[in-house]
């Protein structure tokens, strides 16, 4: 599914208008898909007249306060109760300004939540005669109110009006800011935005106080049950802590012409990968197939350790139907795995006193495995040592099929990360926030703070495709980047992320596009961590419990492109 950045998003807008489909019809169509579907929620949900339901816009003064302003007026043509508080200040632009004049003549009540020019020219008038005024006092006046006290009082009475509607709303609906939203709320807006509790909270397009650039959230921002992202999700909202503040999220259709919707070749493309980004997917086998057919991958993995590593990362890649699967590593792993995954091939590398891989004396054995391969997993509990520092290399530098490093394969090569230019191949990186941060040269707090830009900078700095793994996991290459719309939290376990580079090699080596190989593999690898949640309890699964889902989520994937046709 397309998703859209905010800048893009005004693109498509513009294209729109030229199309013939104009922002003021845009924003017609916006506010009547809001109150329809506040309208179904609320029609499905008890059998009382819409009049028993109050509901409050808290508008803002742009075009997201327009669509609240279109909105009331449909519903309190139909019966609801329908209070609109402007937010900020009076409507800005021309066409929030009509919408706002609209509600003329209607039931719909509107209340002033801002501070208006007068009263803070007042209260910096008053101010400024007190601080310049005699100090020296008459007790006998001192009970009679003052301009400043007069304003005070006023202004306490706004904003108890504000809140009170609040308190006793049905519905609270957010249109305080839009998508162009970055920064720091306003104290006074974040209380307004705090109100109503006992409320259902619907924002419009996005919560206010979230960037819907990056996914980042400012103090106070709105917390939401439900979210309605007009003509299209923004990326930010895929990830958290945005994404946690906007609960469950519907997209409407605002009438925006499909070809409006495309993104130029020199864009960056950003999509959802969900179930309908896996149409054909996984390829038909032919009744006369044999396992060369599907690939076969080399996992250099694992330590005498981290031997569970390897054996997680071989299932993986094993269940998610490559044709052939060595391991090669040292003997202690090997002796582990061969008991755990039978089905696959091992080589015997020799090692140093604590059980990690040495790379003189297995070099020429590694070389040969590799020109039999076709995709390289390296990394899953090999440690960090000069020899796996220099195995790591000697296999970016010398392979040539896909190449997939995870884990300690990436932290081998972070101290000289300009190896990547000398690969001959293509490379998927698979690193955590942590691991990003040490590729990048900046910190993992940073990373977090806009994950698309850290993904996709390192992506076309290198010439790679980058997995950065965590919630709503993000895919990039030189020039597409996709979110991933499957997973839960108790895939936070240790082991969760060999399995999926397990995957990740397994789709390489069957010779599906390295972008395709990494986001397909997310999503699969979410989709049985779904299955083995439901299972099992998020606080109880583990990564074996996702290999064993991984079957149900193949069936899963089949079923519905099957249904599809």
């Amino acid at each position: 599914m397309q998703i859209v950045s905010p800048k893009q998003m005004r693109e498509i807008e513009l294209r729109s208008e030229e199309l013939g489909v104009s922002r003021a019809q845009l924003m017609e169509n916006a506010g009547a898909a809001l109150a329809e579907i506040i309208d179904e929620r609320f029609r499905s949900e008890s059998v009382r007249v819409p009049g028993d339901k109050s509901i409050v816009f808290l508008a803002g003064s742009g075009n997201n306060g327009g669509d609240c302003f279109v909105a009331a007026r449909y519903l309190s043509e139909i019966g609801y109760g329908v209070t609109v508080v402007n937010i900020g200040s009076i409507p800005q632009t021309d066409l929030a300004r009509d919408a706002f004049r609209r509600l003329a003549g209607t039931r719909v009540q509107a209340l002033r939540a801002y501070r208006g020019q007068s009263v803070k020219r007042s209260i910096e008038a008053a101010e400024l005669d007190f601080m310049t005024g005699s100090q020296e006092k008459n007790p006998e006046e001192e009970a009679v109110p003052t301009a400043l006290d007069k304003i005070r009082m006023e202004e306490k009475q706004r904003i108890e009006r504000v809140m009170e509607a609040l308190e006793k709303a049905d519905v609270i609906v957010d249109g305080v800011f839009g998508t162009g939203f970055h920064g720091r709320l306003d104290g006074e807006i974040s209380e307004f935005l705090a109100a109503g509790s006992r409320a259902y909270r619907i924002a419009v397009d996005v919560p206010s106080g979230g960037n819907c650039a990056t996914g980042e959230v400012s103090e106070g921002t709105f917390c939401a049950d439900e979210t309605i992202a007009l003509g299209a999700l923004k990326n930010g909202m895929t990830q958290y802590p945005l994404k946690g503040h906007c609960g469950r999220i519907s997209i409407a259709d605002i009438g925006i012409p499909d070809a409006a919707y495309r993104i130029a070749d020199d864009e960056k493309k950003y999509t959802l990968t969900d179930s309908s980004e896996l149409k054909g997917f996984p390829k038909k086998r032919d009744p006369d197939s044999h396992k060369n057919d599907f690939g076969r991958v080399l996992c250099i993995c694992g330590s005498a350790g981290m031997r569970g590593a390897a054996a997680l990362s071989v299932m993986g890649a094993l269940r998610s139907g490559a044709g052939l699967v060595n391991l090669a590593s040292c003997t202690e792993c090997v002796n582990t795995v061969s008991v755990l995954a039978p089905e696959a091939m091992f080589t015997q590398l020799d090692c140093d006193d604590y059980g990690y891989s040495l790379y003189e004396c297995s070099r020429q054995l590694i070389e040969s495995e590799m020109k039999k391969a076709d995709a390289i997993l390296i990394g899953c509990g090999l440690g960090v040592t000069e020899d796996t520092k220099e195995l790591t290399k000697f296999v970016v530098e010398n392979a040539n099929c896909p190449i997939i490093i995870d884990a300690d394969g990436i932290n081998c090569i972070a101290s000289d990360i300009d190896i990547l230019l000398k690969k001959k191949t293509d490379i998927i990186l698979t690193p955590h926030p942590g691991e990003m941060a040490r590729l990048a040269g900046i910190t993992a707090a940073e990373v977090n703070r806009d994950r698309f830009s850290a993904a996709a900078f390192f992506a076309e700095k290198y010439g790679v495709t980058v997995v950065m793994k965590g919630a709503g996991t993000v895919v990039a290459d030189s020039g597409r980047t996709s979110v991933n719309s499957t997973g839960n939290p108790g895939m936070s376990k240790g082991g969760s992320g060999d399995v999926l580079a397990g995957i990740t090699a397994s789709l390489a080596a069957q010779g599906y596009s390295m972008y395709d190989s990494a986001r397909f593999a997310a999503y699969i690898h979410g989709l049985a961590g779904d299955i083995a949640a439901e299972k099992h309890g998020e606080e109880f699964m583990l990564p074996r419990d996702i290999i064993d889902a991984l079957s149900d989520s193949y069936r899963l994937i089949k079923e519905k492109n099957e249904s599809a046709v």
